[in-house]
Formats: structure tokens, sequence, C-alpha cells
């Protein structure tokens, strides 16, 4: 379930299903509430967030397998929705809740900023350890947001980050107490909400033009 409230400036966008695993359900629910808000008045702002002990734990291999779908088209239609994040006309702020992993990761990568639960929960990257490949897009996305010695750890190694270290890496600007994690979100999305959608823009299609690039064009993956 993906539920959407506007709070003034600032649509909260809550992920409310379990590990918020990511399955046909889902990928066309976030889709339509990004028109929702695409579709709005300024200023706005997003925030992303989950419910429980979960973010999102990433792609829902389960449904995939069982349902018979065309896995490397399914990962290609995540991607441009990863695309479509990375490149709104808004400031984005995921607020981590919980754990955060693999192509959960990469949707709180693609947030202009993230603000991360401090106590419990995990950031990880675990594609090394279940075996299946990053995409071009992928590996683009994650190194245009960690320094390069945290892309090369977090990529070759599966390492699990708690809060407090994601931020001491940078992989998220902060890592506060459980209660104030969306309260922080959603007050540096709505300082922020203001900004004018063309030139916004056009600065991150600049700056992030080969990463979306190359996730709106992805060949997909699946378990090698």
């Amino acid at each position: 379930m993906v539920t959407l409230e506007r709070n003034d400036a600032v649509f909260v966008l809550t992920m409310d299903d379990g590990e918020n695993r990511m399955n046909q359900n889902w990928l066309d629910a976030m889709n339509q509430a990004l028109d929702e808000v695409d579709g709005s008045a300024n200023p706005i702002a997003l925030v992303t967030t989950g419910t429980g002990k979960f973010f999102s734990n990433g792609l829902d291999l389960e449904w995939i397998m069982g349902s018979g779908v065309d896995m490397l088209e399914f990962v290609r239609n995540v991607e441009r929705l990863f695309a479509r994040v990375i490149a709104t006309p808004y400031i984005t702020v995921a607020a981590l809740n919980g754990h955060t992993f693999a192509a959960g990761a990469m949707l709180a990568l693609c947030h202009d900023f993230r603000v991360m639960r401090s106590d419990r929960g995990f950031f990880c990257l675990p594609e090394v350890d279940i075996r299946i490949p990053f995409t071009p897009g992928m590996i683009s996305l994650i190194r245009s947001r960690m320094t390069i010695t945290t892309f090369h750890e977090a990529m070759v190694t599966g390492r699990r980050f708690g809060g407090d270290e994601a931020a001491a890496k940078h992989i998220v600007h902060q890592a506060v107490a459980e209660a104030e994690v969306l309260p922080i979100a959603t007050s540096l999305a709505s300082d922020l909400a203001g900004k004018d959608r063309n030139t916004l823009r056009t600065i991150k299609e600049g700056m992030y033009g080969e990463t979306i690039r190359l996730l709106q064009n992805s060949p997909g993956t699946q378990p090698a």
C-alpha cells in the first residue's frame, strides 16, 4: 500500500506494506503518486518514507519468481522510476525509518537528501551476496551519491551500515532518533519547497544526465 498526503507544501508518500518490496502493485502505486505530485501547484517538495521496521527491502523476488513476470523488463521499469525520482523538478527527501536494502537503498539514493534512523535499521547493497549484478544505471546512481571509497566498499562487500555510520560516511545526511526521522525530513523538505521547477529540473538533468539516461535505457538484471 502506498499513501500520499499533503501538509502545506510537502507531500508525504508512505509505503506501508510490510517490507515494502517492489512488485507491480508497488510500482503502479508509486508512479500514480508521483503523477499527483507532479501535477500539483507550487510550492512543493516530497518526502518518501516507510512504516515499522522497513523503508524498503528491495525487489519482491518471491513475486517475480512466482508470477512468471519477465524480471529483466520489470527491473527496467523500476529503473525508469529511479530516473524519474532523480529528475524530479522539486526537492525530495527520503526518511529512512528502518531497513533500507538493495533496490530500496537505491530508491533512497535517488532522493536529494536522506534522513536515517540512528538506533536500528541498516542501509545495505547486498547484491554481491544474492548474486544479482548491478546494471550500469545502478552503478552510476550509487557512484554519484557516495564517496569513491564508500562506493567501493558498499558494492563489493554488501556491508550493512547503521544510521550513525551511514551519516559518518555521507551515505545519508543525518542520523537521528526514530521519532525525529519524519519530522526532520519534512522540515528539510518544507524549507526547500520554493525552488523554481524549471531551474531545478535543468540543474538536476545537468548534474545527473548520464545516470538518468542509463536508468531509462537499462538492460535490466537477474540472478547470475
